[in-house]
């Protein structure tokens, strides 16, 4: 887990030929495989759908490329889908239950918190202090220098990645994590203030994505605590927004969506470009239902000059069709839906750290509808979902610590019992 956090802060980069390898991808690259087989073989605990989902989108996304891209499929495939599935593995293996979990917040919190200095002088220089130093470093590269254009009189903050969205997306998803997760192990005060700079170095990316995922867990947290646990107020607050949504269809003259991304983005034209992107998009999944259009560019207006698409979910139907996203999408649900509906105690251990992951998801959920994720962070979100599996496991009465405990291996209604447990 550590060397994956640090393989992020510290994005250095090599050529191997025609292979660019991050630091990052050479530790998927060892990784993947032995964890892999370790999971399918049931040393690291249960296999659960969300694996078979997680390697059945490489799969998909591995044909549609072939179809599309020939044999440049072999690279892409290759560093797309150590990127996903390395990222999940580390994460669904090695985060297995409260501790490793907890260990896994302040870990991301202590991040953080060490990039806040040089996000704050990014801000006012414009100068990426941890690439450029990479940089100058002979024969490797870094995420180099994205030259952002300015808002609110600031740089807009990449810190170590190659584009202040990842850096906003990054530091907001931890927000939760440090203020709800570690409420039993650091005290209030120390706390707010790691999580106020978290929130100050989401907002430094001066990206929509980051800042409303930010808002979106405080506004969860604030829900939380202002209303008891014993009534539904997951319910109450899911038919809230379900009023809201045809209140605002019935009063205004735009679509709802259009109406949320006009106050969620910067300005109007970015809002009303985001809109563009979707309806385009969707023409290329609904000419293209199966294996998509891979890495070719899309089909869009004359006018529609640049070929970004800002949208996780959409681009994911685009380049490998409705499989590619139902797969990915349903890898989602499997883990975040069965966590949510776990009867743990609201306030009990395994209940607040259900609730600080959730929380976090949600917002990345969110926030992956405005940004588009490749690189480190496309492993990154996909490390984070495979941090909560074990919760799908973790019962109240284990001890505090403890991974959950394996299926007997006894026969149903045999006269032999289980094998004994090693001391």
């Amino acid at each position: 887990m550590w060397l994956f956090l640090a393989a992020i802060v510290l994005p250095v980069t090599v050529d191997l030929g025609s292979l660019a390898l991050s630091g990052l991808r050479i530790l998927c690259l060892l990784a993947v495989l032995p964890l892999l087989a370790g999971l399918l073989s049931g040393r690291h605990g249960r296999v659960i759908a969300a694996d078979w989902l997680a390697l059945a989108h490489v799969a998909w996304m591995a044909l549609s490329l072939a179809l599309s891209e020939g044999a440049a499929a072999v690279q892409l495939a290759g560093s797309m889908g150590v990127e996903f599935l390395g990222g999940y593995l580390i994460a669904r293996v090695h985060v297995r239950d409260l501790a490793a979990f907890r260990r896994l917040c302040a870990a991301l919190t202590l991040v953080l918190l060490a990039l806040l200095p040089v996000a704050l002088v990014e801000a006012r220089t414009g100068v990426p202090v941890i690439p450029s130093a990479i940089e100058r470093i002979p024969g490797v590269g870094s995420a180099g220098d994205v030259d952002a254009q300015m808002r609110l009189g600031l740089h807009r903050v990449q810190a170590v990645f190659v584009h202040p969205i990842h850096f906003g997306l990054f530091a907001a998803v931890a927000f939760a994590l440090c203020w709800t997760a570690l409420q039993d192990r650091v005290p209030a005060v120390p706390r707010a203030l790691a999580a106020g700079a978290i929130a100050l170095s989401g907002f430094l990316s001066l990206s929509s994505g980051g800042i409303l995922a930010v808002a979106l867990q405080v506004a969860l947290i604030a829900w939380a605590a202002a209303l008891p646990a014993r009534i539904p107020r997951w319910w109450i607050l899911a038919a809230l927004f379900a009023l809201a949504y045809a209140v605002v269809d019935l009063l205004s003259n735009r679509t709802p969506l259009h109406v949320f991304l006009s106050y969620a983005t910067f300005s109007a034209h970015t809002a009303y470009w985001r809109l563009l992107i979707l309806e385009w998009g969707l023409v290329n999944v609904a000419a293209h239902p199966w294996f998509g259009i891979g890495m070719a560019d899309w089909m869009r207006p004359a006018w529609m000059h640049s070929d970004s698409v800002d949208n996780f979910w959409l681009i994911a139907a685009m380049r490998h069709g409705v499989p590619g996203f139902v797969t990915l999408a349903g890898c989602w649900l499997a883990v975040l839906v069965p966590v949510m509906r776990r009867p743990f105690a609201a306030e009990g251990a395994l209940g607040t750290a259900r609730r600080a992951w959730v929380f976090s998801i949600v917002g990345l959920i969110f926030t992956l509808f405005t940004v588009h994720a490749w690189g480190s962070v496309y492993s990154f979100v996909m490390f984070l979902l495979g941090s909560g599996a074990w919760m799908l496991h973790a019962e109240e009465g284990a001890p505090r610590g403890a991974a959950a405990a394996p299926p007997s291996r006894a026969r149903p209604h045999s006269r032999f019992p289980a094998p004994a447990a090693a001391p």
